[in-house]
This record gives C-alpha cells, sequence and structure tokens, in this order.
C-alpha cells in the first residue's frame, strides 16, 4: 500500500529553525530536515547583479507549504542587510520579510524519503521499546536484590557480634561441609530468617528473574529482531546509490547500524543464559537453606526439594556477593572474556561475522548504547543532506516594524495568514518537475505607525511563489491590494478561508465594554479582487506596501458577506475550511462556533 508523504508540521522554534516531519499512515511522525533561519543567505536579483543578503536577529511568525510540497512560505520579523562592502548595501531594515524556500526535494523524492521515514521511525519506536524494557528490568532486579541483600546483611553483622573471624560464604560451606554450625548462622537461619523469609526472599528472587525473562521474551527481544529486519532493508536500500545516495542514506553508516542490530541480539541471547543460570543457582542455594533450617529445628524435611550440593559451592563463590545480572544491565562495567574466546570470534570474521570483534567484552546496555549512537549517525545523513538541499529562492520585504518596540512582540500581534489555492490557469507540464497548479495567497494587517496614511488596511500578496523561474528573466506574476477595513472597525484577526476567501474578524471602534460590542466576520473573496502586479525587485529603501498606497480598496459592509456578533471579540480566530465553521473567542471566556457557509438568519450561534 503506498501512502502519500507529506509534511506534518513545520514548528517554530526558540532558535528560529525549521523541524520538517514526515508523518505515516499511523500517526507517526519522523522528522526530515533542519533549517535555521539565521544562516540563510537570499540571493535575490538586484538591478544588473545578485545580491546576497541576510536576515539578521530574525523571528519565525507564520509558515505554509505548498500542497504540491515544492515550495516553502515563511514569514518573518528582522533586519535585512547585504554582504556586500558598499555603505549603501551595509543599511540595515527592520521589518517584516516574506521567504520562499525550495523544497521541491520532497516531492521529487517523495517515495524515497517515505521509504526512509517509514523505516527510520518504526526503528527509532522500537529502540524506545528496547530502552523503556532496559529500565524497567534494571528497576525490577535492582529492588529484588536489594530484598536479598536486606535479609542476608544482618549475617554479617551477627558474625561480627559472635567475635568469628569469617566470612558468611565461609560459616556457609562450613555448613555445607557438614561441620558444627556456629552460634551466628544458627541464630540467622532459626531465629533472623527462618523457613518463611527464605520462601519470601525466593518469592522475589526467583518471581523477579520469570518477569525479566517474560519481558525480553514479549518486548525487549521482539523488538530488536525487528529492529534487524528494518535495518537488512535499509542496508538494500542504501546500495541503490542512483535513488538513494541523494537523500543521504550512506551504505557504510547503514551497514556499521546493521552490525550493531545484531551484536544486540546476541548480547540479548547471553543475557537470558545468563538470567536462567542465576535463576537456577538462586533456587537451588533456597532449597538448600530450608533444609538446613528444618535440620536445625530438628523438623522433618521429606517434603522439601532436593538441591545440588555442587551448586551451592557455585553460588557461594561466584553469585552471593556479585549480580552478573545487574552487571549486564550497566553501560559502565566491562566483561573478561579468555583469549581463547577472542581468538575465536576473530576467526570468524572470515566466514561473515561482526567486524567488531569486542563486542562480547560490552554489556547489553553498553552494546543498546552503541547501537543507538550509530543509528544516529546514519540517520543524521539523510537529515543533513535534505536540509542542504532546500535552499531560501527569494525575498520579499512587506513592511517595516516600529523601531521602539521588539521586532517578535509586535510580530506576534499581527494578524497574518498563508494559504494556497488550485490554480485551473496552470497545467501540469512535466511529471518530472514540481506541480506549479497552485498559487499561494498571504494576508495580512498592516501595522498603523509606519502607515499612517494607510492605516487599518489589509495586505493580500497573490502569487509570490508562482513563476519563480520566469521572475529571473524580468516576468513576475505576483500581485497585490490593500484593502481598507470599513470605517468604525478595527481588524482583530483575519485567516485565509476555501476557495480564496478571507474571514476578517472585526470589533467596533466603539465598544464600552467587553461583555457589549459591534464585532463580526466579513467573508471576502480574494479572487474577485482589483490585483495589481507589483515588482519582486525593490530598491533597498523601498517597501513593497508603498507601492500599493494609491489602490487601497474600501471594503462595504452591504457588498460582503458578514456575520454580526454582539460581543467584542479577541483573537484568534480559528476556521476548519472542511467542516465550514469559524470559533471566536468572547468576553468571559466565551467560544462562539459559526457555521460559515448558511446564511446569518438561518443558523444560530453556538456557544
Amino acid at each position: 500500500m503506498t501512502v502519500k508523504i507529506h509534511i506534518e508540521s513545520c514548528q517554530t522554534l526558540r532558535t528560529n529553525a525549521l523541524i520538517f516531519c514526515v508523518a505515516e499512515i499511523k500517526m507517526e511522525v519522523y522528522a526530515l530536515a533542519y533549517l535555521n533561519i539565521h544562516k540563510f543567505s537570499v540571493p535575490t536579483p538586484f538591478i544588473d547583479k545578485q545580491t546576497p543578503r541576510q536576515i539578521l536577529n530574525s523571528s519565525i511568525y507564520k509558515v505554509s507549504l505548498s500542497k504540491d510540497l515544492c515550495r516553502l512560505i515563511v514569514m518573518c520579523s528582522g533586519e535585512l542587510n547585504e554582504n556586500t562592502e558598499s555603505r549603501e548595501s551595509q543599511m540595515v531594515r527592520q521589518g517584516m520579510h516574506s521567504l520562499v524556500l525550495d523544497t521541491s526535494i520532497f516531492w521529487k523524492r517523495k517515495s524515497e524519503l517515505h521509504q526512509l521515514a517509514q523505516q527510520a521511525s518504526n526503528i527509532e519506536d522500537l529502540t524506545e521499546v528496547i530502552r523503556a524494557s532496559l529500565s524497567v528490568m534494571c528497576k525490577q532486579w535492582s529492588d529484588a536484590m536489594h530484598t536479598f541483600h536486606e535479609k542476608f546483611d544482618y549475617l554479617s553483622t551477627l558474625i561480627i557480634d559472635h567475635a568469628l573471624d569469617s566470612t558468611p560464604q565461609e560459616e556457609f560451606l562450613s555448613l555445607l561441609g557438614g561441620a558444627r554450625t556456629s552460634s551466628a548462622v544458627h541464630q540467622f537461619l532459626v531465629n533472623s530468617l527462618g523457613e518463611v523469609g527464605v520462601k519470601r526472599v525466593s518469592k522475589v528472587i526467583c518471581g523477579t528473574a520469570k518477569e525479566l525473562q517474560r519481558i525480553v521474551l514479549d518486548h525487549l527481544q521482539p523488538a530488536a529482531e525487528i529492529i534487524g529486519f528494518r535495518m537488512g532493508e535499509l542496508r538494500g536500500l542504501s546500495r541503490w546509490r542512483a535513488r538513494y545516495h541523494g537523500i543521504g542514506l550512506d551504505e557504510m553508516l547503514i551497514n556499521n547500524a546493521t552490525e550493531k542490530s545484531g551484536m544486540i541480539l546476541v548480547q540479548i541471547e547471553r543475557f537470558m543464559r545468563v538470567l536462567s543460570s542465576v535463576e537456577q543457582q538462586f533456587s537451588n542455594f533456597f532449597n538448600w537453606l530450608l533444609k538446613c533450617i528444618k535440620l536445625l529445628m530438628q523438623e522433618p524435611s521429606d517434603q522439601l526439594l532436593p538441591y545440588n550440593s555442587e551448586l551451592v559451592v557455585i553460588f557461594l563463590k561466584f553469585l552471593y556477593d556479585q549480580d552478573p545480572v545487574k552487571q549486564l544491565l550497566q553501560v559502565d562495567h566491562d566483561i573478561e572474556v579468555d583469549l581463547e574466546t577472542m581468538q575465536r570470534v576473530k576467526e570468524l570474521v572470515q566466514f561473515g561475522g561482526f567486524s567488531d570483534c569486542e563486542y562480547l567484552q560490552r554489556t547489553l546496555a553498553k552494546e543498546f548504547q552503541q547501537m543507538e549512537d550509530s543509528f544516529k549517525e546514519a540517520f543524521l545523513m539523510p537529515f543533513t543532506t535534505i536540509s542542504r538541499k532546500m535552499l531560501c529562492e527569494d525575498l520579499l520585504p512587506l513592511f517595516p516594524l516600529p523601531s521602539s518596540s521588539s521586532s517578535a512582540s509586535v510580530s506576534m500581534a499581527i494578524p497574518m495568514s498563508i494559504s494556497y489555492y488550485e490554480d485551473a490557469s496552470q497545467a501540469v507540464s512535466s511529471h518530472q518537475t514540481c506541480q506549479h497548479s497552485f498559487v499561494d495567497y498571504v494576508c495580512f494587517q498592516v501595522p498603523d505607525e509606519p502607515f499612517s496614511d494607510i492605516a487599518n488596511c489589509i495586505g493580500v500578496i497573490r502569487g509570490f511563489t508562482h513563476d519563480l523561474s520566469s521572475s529571473k528573466n524580468g516576468y513576475t506574476s505576483m500581485e497585490a491590494v490593500l484593502l481598507h477595513v470599513p470605517a468604525g472597525y478595527e481588524c482583530v484577526d483575519l485567516s485565509l478561508y476555501k476557495d480564496s476567501q478571507i474571514v476578517l474578524l472585526l470589533n467596533g471602534a466603539s465598544a464600552s465594554s467587553e461583555s457589549s460590542g459591534d464585532a463580526c466576520m466579513m467573508i471576502v473573496q480574494a479572487s474577485e479582487l482589483p490585483f495589481i502586479s507589483i515588482s519582486r525587485f525593490t530598491d533597498l529603501n523601498l517597501w513593497n506596501l508603498y507601492q500599493l498606497k494609491d489602490s487601497t480598496v474600501q471594503l462595504q459592509m452591504e457588498n460582503e458577506k458578514v456575520r454580526n456578533i454582539p460581543h467584542s471579540v479577541i483573537a484568534p480566530l480559528a476556521v476548519s475550511a472542511s467542516r465550514g465553521v469559524a470559533c471566536v473567542f468572547a468576553a468571559r471566556k466565551r467560544a462562539l462556533v459559526y457555521i460559515l457557509e448558511e446564511d446569518e438568519e438561518e443558523v444560530p450561534d453556538t456557544e
């Protein structure tokens, strides 16, 4: 089944960067690219030469990706300057700018990116399963061993109190060998620990071991096996250099990550063997202790489970005060491997074994850490490659911002909206290039302070991303118009709606209180407005809105579709094109929902 990829979100970050994500069919999100607007060089044509520009102290406000995935419009505030040595070009202009970025790699490589995102997002999710499993296993085993030491550490105290020069292991070995039971061991087994205590500790240790085995079999091992399978698929794709090298899928890095995913399976198998052995050793030790307690209390022990004396000796020598399970779950522990085993591992390399021969010296947790690092390194290459291929194509200075206030705070208060609509006049000429069947609309409120002569106006720009290749040859299809808000009203917020419509949220300028007011929603058909062509290439000291001062359109209440609101309203305005409704916020934290498709007389408001 083929799933069409799309950009799920372009998040505005405090670092003024954009993260591009691909949304999968199961709502899984995988980040594909990262762009820092501070590092953009904007190569806009100026007169007869190419003049690179940069936006300093920028703050991203709004972004919108075209429906064909080929263009991204970014509305941002900042200081525009030019990287030249002339004094005039070093002039800095603080204001609102519109950038258009070339994101055509999303359209040209959508099949490859979809496959990469599908595999990588699944691997990331499964990696989190392994991480969570290891964390739970470490916590449960640590709690179980705490219970064991909490009971058995008291024997060391009794040995000291009885002035004995021995260790708990030596005392237990003497008891196992049939020697006379010391007073410390007798007191510990009969009075302190007892039969109930042994059974309780045995239940905790053995129960936890079985729970860890269940976690491995149900979660950790299946996740690791699927990761290995996914990495094998990516390994095959990385060898198709003609298609996947262009998006940064590096064969060497993928091979290394694939090998690491195989090593984690070996580590899991070793962990299961160690865990099973430790559980058996503990169970045998507790069976022996129960036998000893019964004998010391002179009670019958025929119904008790049998034990193996040799395993008791091994437990006391190697497990009583050591914890191999905990060691395998730690990152900072190194495992000693004999030279003969290491030599055999090196010989296996000639038969297709792992090239990294030191994996047996690492713990399960350390191997997982290295596997995760290899994944990050392998997936960082496509992330970096795709990010570098998205370049800024054009810049449009819109309007200056007041120099007395912070540009970020001022821009956040300016209503803006960006959308794309199908352009029936444009036909798709080739399937090998981006489809130019969409026309963009950028709508924003003009701030009053720098533009006192065109105050209370709405700016609408159409075709900013349209025919950029033609614009380089002197032709431009970019158009704009200024809309003057009806007298007595001021714009609170705005939003582009379907079918090239603009929804304006207006407040009456003479509202006496928050609860009473004369607000309204006005729907303007943008495609029918008298747009005029404007030049893309402006002088450094000329903002594009100055070209529209003499062509302002006065909006009339009687000529547009208006929905009256008997309350004062505040931003934001939420509009749903698919549902045909708008939500506005009024006084006293009330949310009003309006159906935009119906007449005002037919449908009441819903609070």
